[in-house]
């Protein structure tokens, strides 16, 4: 499976901008995929992750309300729609798939990964 993340730019702080990981290779829909971020100085660290058939999401607790998670399995996508983005948002995000059914939070779990797609947020 190779990842393609995309949508990330400069926003304003309370703006809004949805990213996408686009998959391909096959049965993508039996891949648990996760968002992680990585800020300037700081450990790459676990944002939102989604079940491979998309019915169960998990977030971390810095993002719970303002971001969501959601995937076509038609379009090989996955996508993160963050919303009310803080300066404190601002990182280099990046998609990963593992396979299977469970979502992992600890991005050493997960094989495949995007090449990362920069966020920043400005105050």
């Amino acid at each position: 499976v190779q990842l393609q993340a995309s949508g990330g730019g400069l926003v304003q702080a309370g703006g809004s901008l949805r990213l996408s990981c686009v998959a391909s290779g096959r049965a993508f829909s039996t891949y648990a995929v996760g968002w992680f971020r990585q800020a300037p100085g700081k450990e790459r660290e676990f944002v939102q992750s989604i079940r491979a058939s998309g019915d169960a999401t998990y977030s971390a607790d810095s993002v719970k309300g303002r971001f969501a998670i959601s995937r076509d399995n038609a379009k090989n996508t996955v996508y993160l729609q963050m919303n009310r983005l803080k300066a404190e948002d601002t990182a280099v995000y990046y998609c990963a798939a593992r396979g299977g059914s469970y979502m992992y939070t600890d991005p050493r779990m997960y094989d495949y990964w995007g090449q990362g797609t920069l966020v920043t947020v400005s105050s």
